[in-house]
């Protein structure tokens, strides 16, 4: 028997495919790059930027206990702070530690008021001068001591917080209430601001006695400061402080407008009436304290927003730490200046506020608009 061969059937493999293969293949998907890492620096650098925010402070309080019509070095300071046989003993305790606090008070709660309305007006030039707060405080303290016979900062405080509070609401409802728009509470506040003034001033000229009274107060003075005063307006500005600092985040939300606040858990008409109470007792306290202080609250926001970011929770505390370096310095600046005598601190926050205000005006682009 003879074996017929096996007929093998052909097969075809192809070629394995090589990266030279010029046959056209689907284009791979681009790589997806890699997510950038956290900003691990910007938390510590805004902490650097807090502690040198404090040094200055701290400085700045030296030079405001040292320099006055008889200067002092820091060892005449020191002494005159912790030893009652000191011969500085008087100079310190009795007129520049009080009025040292009381531009850290001041300056503090027209700083941090300034960001807050700011912030929830989202107005650049929102500031308690310029939306009439501060002259609906100081309409009240003119009619207390012209009408009232009050002559002392625990009477005035009172009516400076009434004053500054019907102000806030009345510039909330002329604004417009619930529609209102940073245009519209900036023209209230213009009009009421300068009527309010005007009224000041009529009360002023008409009474002699009133104007005596209170002329260095309605300039903006720290020199009739006393550790009496510090002690009355200071629970007013703590419990403002602590207002305003626990509304940081919910302003942070509030930025993004109504429907996105409510969403991340924040309640807009809450927040909002937190804020015009955190507004009048700093405004209201200071104000009483020191009258009617112009381009604190204005300038200091804007100056820190450079620094810190527009986030409130940093913002905040940087203004309460630099607009009190602002203040206390036209404060040391006055005595320099007016030397035998001294310039009004109110005076030279006008004169020092007033070309940084235009540069502000001609910069910012919501004004433009």
């Amino acid at each position: 028997m003879v074996n017929s061969p096996q007929r093998s059937i052909p097969t075809t493999q192809e070629p394995p495919l090589s990266v030279t293969d010029s046959s056209p293949t689907a284009p791979a998907p681009p790589a997806t790059p890699p997510a950038p890492p956290p900003r691990r620096g910007r938390p510590a650098a805004r902490i650097a930027g807090l502690l040198a925010a404090f040094a200055l402070l701290t400085a700045v309080c030296a030079v405001s206990l040292a320099v006055g019509a008889r200067q002092l070095g820091l060892a005449e300071v020191w002494a005159g702070l912790w030893d009652p046989a000191s011969p500085a003993h008087a100079v310190v305790q009795q007129m520049r530690l009080p009025r040292t606090l009381l531009g850290l008070l001041a300056g503090a709660a027209l700083g941090v008021a300034g960001a807050v309305m700011q912030a929830v007006t989202r107005n650049p030039l929102a500031d308690p001068g310029l939306l009439g707060i501060n002259a609906g405080a100081s309409a009240a303290v003119a009619s207390a001591a012209a009408f009232l016979g009050v002559a002392t900062v625990g009477g005035y405080v009172w009516f400076a917080l009434a004053g500054a509070a019907a102000v806030t609401a009345l510039v909330y409802a002329v604004g417009g209430g619930r529609g209102a728009t940073p245009a519209r509470l900036a023209l209230a506040g213009a009009a009421l601001n300068a009527a309010l003034y005007s009224y000041v001033s009529a009360v002023m000229l008409l009474d002699a006695a009133s104007l005596e009274k209170m002329r260095f107060w309605t300039v903006g003075s720290l020199a009739s400061a006393d550790l009496a005063t510090v002690a009355r307006v200071l629970p007013f500005v703590v419990v403002g402080l602590a207002i305003a600092l626990a509304a940081a985040r919910p302003l942070n939300a509030l930025a993004l407008g109504d429907d996105q606040a409510r969403a991340l858990g924040a309640n807009p008409a809450v927040v909002r009436a937190a804020v015009i109470v955190a507004v009048t007792l700093l405004c209201g306290a200071a104000t009483a304290a020191c009258g009617p202080l112009v381009f604190v609250g204005l300038l200091v926001p804007h100056l820190v927003h450079t620094l810190t970011g527009p986030d409130l929770r940093w913002l905040l505390p940087a203004c309460a730490l630099l607009a009190p370096v602002l203040l206390l310095g036209a404060d040391v600046a006055g005595r320099v200046l007016g030397r035998p005598g001294e310039l009004q601190v109110g005076i030279m926050t006008a004169v020092l506020g007033g070309p940084l205000f235009l540069h502000l005006v001609t910069r910012t682009r919501a004004v433009r608009a």
